[in-house]
């Protein structure tokens, strides 16, 4: 049977005024979109959006990056969807993909915009600059390099010196004071001296959820975004700060995506590893284990004693008129003080202090006096850890619901347990016991003390199960 070339003509003249008037559909749908957002919306997100075809009832789209794709899902599609009906009533689904190959164009295009934004964000915004600056005490060569640090420290100069992300995020974790925030600086010390136009970004995840939480306020979350996705490198602290909060943990996540995309370098540190975030939801935990997971285990005294040396060569170079500490002092100090450095420093410094205060030699005996209460304090010390694990086996119930954001009574109370018990039995500052609990404000702790105090002095059973379960921390 043969074919009617003026039928077949006449499908294809169809096809191609179907292909027209798709896009015109799609012109009249992006002025409507930018009447209804705004330049700047529509500029920074939805001008990403290249449409490609029509499949039955499904228009397809892509954009350059994922993280593109989501925040256009997550705040403009329903609307971009009632747009499109009202031109053409057969659509009814849309389906955004991801092409790679527009990011490296949109890069170059947005290039100029990018470089005025980040000239802006320096110029402007001195909580990234003047509050949180690269610390000059902390670089590679001031690092003290032992058995229970050395995988993170050449971890971190080969994270600075690789050109392709070998490992992207670098995620590292550790107890208090054992030397993360030295690498991190250190690692942003360092890409400076490669590349001196490479804006790099130091923050903790406490001031992250500050500056989010203030462009909330002040109706500015678009500003906020472009300071973050403009940064070449970005080294956060302590994100274990995060936990409890969702809508932080929602917009780092984003802000995290976007900078891999774009093939940035991205730094975090945590006091657990990634897995061990209670509150963060599973996909944060695989995007942060997706790199490289490197931990700082407690220093061996060998190290304590190495960089205690270290730590007084460069307080004799500060002080010039100074009495000399001998070897025998520094090692009793590393002996005694094993739960981390920074507290290690702070007796070394204490002891200096009063040699010069007393204006003689500080010998074995005077170095105790001196030390008395801290020398005290870690012949048994008590940690947050240690009491949430007792608490949640009192009361029957999982840590991660101990310092979870649940407010039901039969978590919150043995919560408030707890956080009395951290104030009480350890000498952890209100803002530490707080961010062991989920990153909780200081002001949480206050009212779980007030509180359970008045329990305790109202009711004699609960009195008497506070002092069972501080027998059995105590005991130990």
């Amino acid at each position: 049977m043969g074919v009617d070339n003026n039928e077949m003509y006449q499908d294809l003249s169809k096809a191609e005024t179907s292909s027209s008037n798709l896009k015109d559909q799609w012109g009249l749908v992006l002025k409507k979109l930018n009447s209804e957002y705004g330049n700047e919306v529509f500029n920074s997100w939805i001008k990403n959006i290249t449409i490609r075809n029509l499949d039955e009832d499904v228009l397809n789209f892509t954009v350059p990056t994922r993280f593109i794709r989501d925040w256009i899902t997550s705040h403009y599609l329903d609307k971009i969807i009632y747009f499109l009906n009202q031109e053409n009533s057969q659509i009814k689904r849309v389906k955004i993909s991801i092409d790679n190959s527009l990011s490296a164009n949109m890069l170059n295009i947005d290039k100029q915009s990018n470089q005025l934004t980040k000239n802006n964000f320096y110029k402007n915004s001195s909580a990234y600059t003047d509050e949180w600056p690269l610390d000059e005490r902390f670089k590679f060569d001031k690092f003290v390099v032992g058995p229970s640090n050395e995988l993170a420290f050449a971890s971190a100069k080969r994270f600075c010196l690789s050109e392709v992300n070998e490992f992207n995020p670098l995620y590292i974790y550790g107890g208090v004071g054992l030397g993360k925030t030295h690498l991190l600086h250190s690692i942003g010390w360092k890409l400076k001296e490669i590349d001196g136009n490479k804006s790099i970004l130091y923050l903790s995840a406490e001031r992250f959820m500050f500056q989010f939480i203030k462009s909330l306020r002040q109706k500015d979350t678009m500003s906020f975004k472009q300071k973050f996705r403009s940064a070449d490198v970005l080294i956060l602290d302590d994100v274990q700060f995060m936990m409890g909060k969702v809508s932080t943990q929602e917009e780092f996540f984003h802000t995290f995506n976007s900078l891999l995309d774009m093939n940035k370098k991205v730094i975090i540190s945590g006091d657990r590893s990634p897995n061990d975030l209670g509150s963060f939801s599973e996909r944060m935990k695989s995007r942060l284990s997706g790199g490289l997971v490197v931990d700082i285990m407690p220093a061996e005294y060998e190290l304590r004693f190495s960089i205690i040396k270290n730590k007084y060569s460069d307080l004799r170079e500060r002080n010039r008129n100074t009495y000399e500490l001998d070897n025998a002092v520094l090692s009793f100090l590393a002996k005694t003080v094993s739960s981390n450095v920074r507290e290690l420093e702070g007796a070394l410094n204490k002891v200096y202090t009063f040699s010069n205060i007393l204006g003689k030699k500080i010998d074995i005996e005077l170095t105790k006096s001196v030390l008395k209460d801290l020398l005290k304090s870690n012949n048994r010390r008590i940690t947050i850890d240690e009491i949430q694990n007792k608490v949640a086996n009192y009361y029957n119930i999982k840590i991660e619901d101990l310092i979870s954001s649940r407010r039901i009574r039969t978590f919150a109370r043995p919560r408030q347990v707890a956080m009395y018990l951290s104030k009480k039995l350890t000498t952890r500052s209100l803002p530490e016991i707080g961010r062991k609990f989920g990153g909780r404000d200081h002001t949480t702790v206050i009212h779980a003390v007030k509180k359970i105090e008045e329990l305790k002095n109202g009711n004699s059973k609960f009195d008497e199960d506070i002092n069972l379960i501080t027998q059995m921390i105590t005991s130990v």
